[in-house]
């Protein structure tokens, strides 16, 4: 039996492990990093500490084995991981010193925590919050994912949010079907097929 519940302190550890067991375009991504909670840091952490009323978990009988979550005003957020969450990163994890097509995905994610990606200024007037949500397989194809996002939809609504975006990788063809099919417009798309999408209240 599966259920929705909101995400709690203790559920970081869990939120870290799915991150990178979806970090490979929604498939496993453990063979792919040395640091296993690099991707975690970027992707799920901060959402968890600083937006703990926009972070929900789908928890069967072995556990956690999905999450959503958000951040209502994308700008402020940046604002808060430059000031609260980036400079203590910044000190366990060096700025990369090869030229972007030689570093590894290691270095890749830490060169975001040294140089993190603002979201679009085209976004903020219509589509201020973003969110991100993995499953793990288990927990795929039974609507959950579905559940999941209407969870955090009306979390954001109740919070004054008037639209929400993300970003789905060119290689996360389910992915982008999966938002396509819940109601997502597709505002751009650039060479490799990496796509942002989204959803206005």
């Amino acid at each position: 039996m599966f259920h929705i519940r909101p995400a709690r302190p203790t559920d970081r550890a869990a939120l870290y492990d799915i991150c990178l067991k979806t970090g490979d375009s929604g498939a496993d991504g453990t063979h792919l990093y040395q640091d296993h909670e690099l991707i975690g840091h970027i992707y799920a952490g901060p959402y968890l500490n600083f937006q703990p009323d926009l972070a929900f978990v789908l928890e069967d009988e072995a556990g956690v084995c999905g999450y959503v979550i958000g951040a209502l005003d994308s700008r402020a957020f940046a604002d808060t991981l430059e000031r609260e969450w980036w400079p203590a990163l910044r000190k366990q994890y060096a700025e990369p010193k090869a030229p972007p097509a030689e570093r590894s995905r290691d270095e890749r994610l830490a060169n975001l925590i040294h140089h993190p990606h603002p979201a679009p200024e085209y976004l903020m007037a219509e589509y201020p919050s973003h969110l991100h949500i993995d499953l793990l397989p288990r927990a795929q194809g039974g609507g959950h994912g579905k559940r999941l996002m209407f969870t955090l939809f009306e979390a954001l609504q109740q919070a004054g949010s008037v639209g929400v975006h993300l970003g789905v990788g060119g290689k996360n063809a389910n992915a982008q079907a999966f938002y396509k099919h819940l109601g997502f417009t597709e505002l751009r798309r650039d060479d490799a097929g990496n796509a942002v999408m989204g959803w206005k209240f």
